[in-house]
């Protein structure tokens, strides 16, 4: 066997005991055969922020020395499987804003697997997976993301229906009986290796070949080198941003007074940090019902909002992180609406559609609200007990998948 690496991406709090139980499980199967094998997470509790992009990962590997020889690396470079646990993180991840957009399939090996959690069919996957030079083969666990967090253990069986598909993608790792043996001793639940296995039967994969997928280069940032920066720690400053009238700047903006009389204002933002890849969902703005109270625009944690030239408030969606609080703090009911990330191809302003088509857009976004509303994606908020709502959905899923 020599050594197997898989990665887990997850988004970030929301979906870390998901991962950790998966790479966990990993390791113990791989002993169930006499191997050896370590789990271990790319970041830490601190920097791991809700719904950033980051990682666990499992080597498993014949013998102690091979397995010490390959985790000398900061994290594994050339992974067998990489598992990604919500399918908008196909479109490409950012942790640190350091290298800019990594490309989910980026750390595959050429002919491993990309194992993803999707309601989508693979040919709508490949669509938002950048393309690559090398052939790897695209599997879908299809089930609705799992928000299984920090604090939250959600028994909807995705860690499982993950485990034995990958027992079925990759069974040089481990087989499904070790990898069903090992999910026995941990939770003790028929239902468990019923899904197991379940998933293990219908899990099939298709080669994705050189070329194929999202065209676009992602974008990336050159670092200084140590001659290169400055002394001590610098944290350059931006500016308040300005009114413009079209591409034309005129001057300092007041939202509440609309003060430059037709003028809108997008604020500066720091251009090495593209917050997209955090969300999950993105706000939709129903511009018609918009009644310009600005509660969006002051409460946006990141200032995405900017101000159009008619005081309307237009999502700027590479700023956005998704974090929904537009969504609650919206005083008119489906004004804002978060709604399912994977729908989207792109990062362009709404207010620009609605200007040209109203009644086009009008149309898309009511589908896209109405297919929220039926959906049980959500984007991290919670109330008390909405874990436990869909517990038995869940598991119907898992068994009649």
């Amino acid at each position: 066997m020599a050594r197997v690496a898989v990665e887990v991406v997850y988004r970030g709090i929301f979906q870390k005991n998901l991962a950790q139980r998966i790479t966990r499980t990993i390791v113990f199967a791989a002993k169930k055969e006499g191997k050896v094998g370590t789990a271990f997470g790319r970041y830490g509790d601190s920097p791991e922020r809700n719904g950033i992009p980051a990682k666990q990962f499992a080597v498993v590997a014949d013998d102690e020395l091979e397995l010490e020889e390959h985790l000398a690396q900061y994290e594994p470079k050339d992974v067998d499987v990489t598992i990604a646990v919500d399918d908008t993180l196909c479109k490409g991840v950012e942790s640190w804003a350091w290298y800019g957009l990594q490309p989910i399939n980026k750390p595959t090996k050429a002919g491993g697997t990309l194992l993803v959690t999707s309601q989508q069919g693979r040919t709508d996957l490949i669509q938002d997976i950048h393309a690559r030079s090398e052939p790897y083969s695209l599997g879908v666990v299809r089930g609705s993301v799992s928000f299984s967090g920090l604090w939250v253990y959600k028994e909807d069986h995705t860690d499982v229906r993950v485990l034995g598909a990958l027992a079925k993608v990759c069974p040089e790792l481990v087989s499904i009986e070790s990898m069903e043996a090992a999910i026995r001793d941990q939770w003790d639940d028929n239902l468990k290796i019923a899904s197991t296995r379940k998933s293990y039967e219908r899990t099939e994969t298709r080669v994705v070949e050189p070329g194929q997928g999202n065209p676009e280069t992602p974008y990336s940032f050159v670092l200084p080198g140590w001659t290169e920066m400055e002394e001590a720690l610098v944290v350059q400053g931006h500016g308040q941003g300005t009114g413009f009238r079209g591409a034309e700047p005129v001057g300092e903006f007041d939202p509440h007074h609309n003060q430059l009389g037709g003028a809108g204002y997008e604020p500066d933002r720091n251009q090495l940090f593209k917050k997209f890849s955090t969300r999950s969902m993105r706000p939709m703005v129903n511009f018609d019902t918009c009644i310009k109270c600005t509660l969006c625009w002051l409460h946006c944690p990141d200032s995405c909002f900017d101000v159009t030239p008619d005081g309307l408030y237009d999502a700027n969606l590479e700023a956005c992180c998704g974090c929904g609080v537009c969504d609650d703090v919206c005083p008119v009911p489906d004004c804002v609406v978060m709604v399912n990330e994977a729908e989207f191809n792109d990062n362009a302003g709404q207010w620009e559609f609605w200007q040209r088509d109203k009644e086009g857009y009008n149309q898309w976004m009511t589908g896209l609200v109405d297919q929220a509303k039926a959906e049980k994606r959500s984007h991290g908020f919670h109330h008390v007990g909405g874990y436990a709502e869909d517990i038995a959905e869940m598991e119907e899923v898992a068994s009649d998948d």
